[in-house]
């Protein structure tokens, strides 16, 4: 696709009526206040509640996807972007959009993936599982870190970026949250330059469960991971 935009900001979004509407209006208001070029487009991952709507009524683009999964709605999302660098955060307020700078700074310095990392910012209390910050995240990392010399400290971060084509030369594969780990293993074995920079981190104001299930996504980033063959 023609890129006509700097950026794109990329939201893939299930059920979150809760919260869209004020990630949309802060990104819109990070991309006024910046005079940047860009799209807001949001991937409506089999939305039931009214996420679609209230991204349409903000003037947010949206686009359908008839089958549930994180990867499959970045995937997607990368696909029809029409920025050059696409910035990719979760629709739960989890991430400020308006805390956007070394995201666009790296990207125009020439880096190809720009990964946040949640523990080198403020985390506010509760806002990540207790197993998921002193157990599987950092574990994943290790691995990562260990098997594929990149060093990333935090390779479950859902704030990342990348140039459009850099992470479309990626093919990945993955559909569901395994997505996280692909997506930087193969940019580290495809010798893209990346670098990793200190975000903050706040508690969701998603209503319902996280759409995360700890032990079976757990297994399928470590299936990833330690596999021997590309995905």
């Amino acid at each position: 696709m023609e890129e006509k935009f700097e950026l794109t900001i990329l939201i893939p979004a299930l059920n979150e009526e809760n919260s869209i509407g004020i990630v949309i209006n802060k990104a819109k208001k990070y991309i006024e206040t910046n005079k940047i070029k860009a799209e807001i487009l949001v991937v409506n991952n089999e939305s039931t509640d009214k996420t679609k709507e209230i991204a349409e009524k903000l003037e947010a683009r949206v686009i359908d996807i008839p089958k549930k999964g994180y990867g499959k709605a970045i995937k997607e999302g990368i696909k029809q972007a029409k920025g050059k660098f696409i910035i990719i955060g979760d629709a739960d307020d989890s991430y400020n959009f308006l805390e956007l700078d070394q995201f666009i700074i790296n990207l125009r310095k020439g880096y190809d993936i720009v990964i946040g990392n949640r523990y080198g910012g403020k985390m506010e209390k509760k806002a990540m599982v207790i197993s998921h910050k002193y157990i599987g995240t950092p574990m994943l990392s290790y691995i990562i870190r260990k098997k594929y010399k990149i060093k990333i400290k935090d390779v479950n971060c859902g704030l990342r970026a990348g140039r459009k084509s850099s992470l479309e030369s990626l093919e990945c594969k993955t559909d569901g949250m395994e997505f996280a780990s692909e997506m930087m293993i193969k940019a580290a074995k495809k010798q893209l330059k990346i670098i990793e920079v200190p975000i903050n981190f706040y508690k969701n104001k998603r209503k319902g469960k996280s759409h995360l299930k700890t032990i079976r996504d757990g297994v399928k980033h470590l299936k990833i991971i330690l596999a021997k063959n590309e995905v």
